[in-house]
């Protein structure tokens, strides 16, 4: 038997219904902050990550899912979704459009070769959005506060952001030589990897795992001492925003986002979820006003955001956020012979073309049968398409709630179904509201709120 991947995983039935709902609220939510969707290739030219990513983190010596094509050339399986969009921005010009900035989003698949744990996986979902073209501190608070508001939105509760400033160029040489100095000395008691990393990025050694309870690490330079007075002020603009917008944050100095393109705001948000691990991290972005000049396009600044979704639903599922699934079709159609059979087929097409979720028999059941999928189904009506009504142009529908049968003209089933559909339908939300309501209805949920 062929199976799966190590590192990938299936998600169908209830599970994909409920990454479905998670994604339509995103896409409402990203809606409200104009930002639009991109989808840019899975596969990309290796250069792309090594000079945007960053040649130093372990997502491109490590992680990558490197091939070479029948031309010959070097190509990768996107570990991430930032460099594809500024790659797309260059290469379309749209530093040349009026409407700036640009704001994308995308919400689609990672690859990365990794351990696979609980919530990562070598191919993974993303979903992440990029602010390109402003500079403003007003950027960096809408970036974040986005984040919290999605994250609030779905359900999470208590949610904190970590942020901090590793400054302009300027400010952060300055405080990478401040960490070769501070480690340099101690250079036999790192790991083998930030042995390396102690010339080419130091900052990396701050993510580092291995060494992460080291006192070297706990004494290292923080990035707040080495601003200048211009890195300063915009910091507290980008603070003074927040507060104005009631995002609550923390100023963390040891978020410090190793990979070599951030510059400014760096942050990182969590999610205090009782099970979920000692790292509750569920996102995390920064400033790269220097990517998008760095892969040959003009000077641009940027911001964006990013988390797993995997990772995301994870943690809804530790919270007990309670996601609604539709897990019901409106209507069963059965039949008894081949002519009520044919009819099926059209009545069938006809409901579903006017917006009603409708199923049928493509198993040749009995009706006893039939009524057990009807039920499995959790169908709101049921029809057993009768040849002697069908030639008075009717048929008898039950309602599987009430148990109710009625004989309806076929020219009105389609103002009864929507009539009597949407009166018996109840709010699939949970009783406490934790997430926005997806009836279209004047449903419950909408008369309490």
């Amino acid at each position: 038997m062929i199976t799966k991947p190590k590192g990938t995983k299936d998600i169908y039935g209830t599970e994909a219904k409920r990454w479905q709902y998670v994604s339509k609220v995103i896409d409402e939510v990203m809606e409200k902050y104009n930002y639009n969707f991109i989808r840019v290739p899975v596969f990309e030219s290796s250069e792309l990550f090594h000079r945007g990513v960053g040649e130093t983190t372990d997502i491109v010596t490590k992680e990558t899912y490197d091939f070479t094509d029948r031309g010959g050339r070097n190509m990768t399986l996107r570990p991430e979704g930032t460099a594809g969009v500024a790659r797309s921005f260059i290469e379309n010009k749209m530093y040349g459009d009026n409407n700036q900035p640009i704001k994308f989003y995308y919400n689609c698949p990672m690859y990365r070769y990794e351990r696979p744990q609980a919530g990562r996986y070598r191919e993974l979902t993303q979903f992440g959005y990029e602010l390109i073209g402003s500079d403003d501190p007003l950027a960096d608070a809408e970036v974040i506060s986005l984040a919290v508001n999605i994250y609030k939105i779905l359900g999470l509760k208590e949610i904190k952001v970590n942020i901090n400033t590793l400054g302009d160029a300027i400010s952060r040489n300055n405080y990478r030589e401040a960490l070769i100095n501070h480690f340099k000395p101690y250079i036999h008691k790192l790991c083998s990897d930030c042995k390396e990393r102690l010339e080419k990025n130091p900052l990396r050694i701050l993510d580092c795992k291995v060494d992460a309870d080291k006192e070297i690490m706990k004494t290292a330079p923080k990035t707040i001492d080495y601003l200048n007075d211009e890195s300063k002020e915009r910091f507290e603009k980008v603070k003074e925003y927040l507060e104005v917008m009631g995002i609550e944050y923390v100023v963390d100095p040891s978020v410090v986002r190793g990979l070599d393109y951030y510059n400014h705001t760096v942050f990182e948000v969590e999610a205090k979820i009782e099970g979920f691990g000692a790292q509750n991290v569920i996102g995390a972005g920064g400033r790269y006003n220097g990517m998008i000049e760095q892969l040959g396009g003009p000077s641009t600044p940027a911001i964006g955001f990013a988390v797993g979704f995997d990772r995301l639903m994870l943690a809804l599922e530790y919270e007990k956020v309670k996601i609604p699934v539709n897990s019901s079709v409106d209507l069963f159609l059965l039949y008894v012979n081949d002519d009520e059979k044919k009819y099926a087929a059209y009545l069938t097409n006809e409901l579903r073309m006017n917006g009603f979720v409708v199923e049928t028999d493509y198993l040749s059941r009995s009706l006893k049968a039939g009524f057990k999928q009807a039920d499995r189904l959790n169908s709101k009506f049921t029809i057993v398409l009768n040849s002697e009504m069908l030639e008075n142009n009717e048929v008898k529908i039950k309602n599987n709630k009430t148990k109710e049968e009625e004989i309806v003209s076929i020219d009105a089933l389609i103002y009864y179904l929507d009539e009597n559909i949407i009166e018996d339908e109840e709010c699939e939300c949970e009783d406490d509201h934790q997430h926005e309501c997806s009836c279209s209805h004047d449903c419950k949920c909408h008369k309490e709120d």
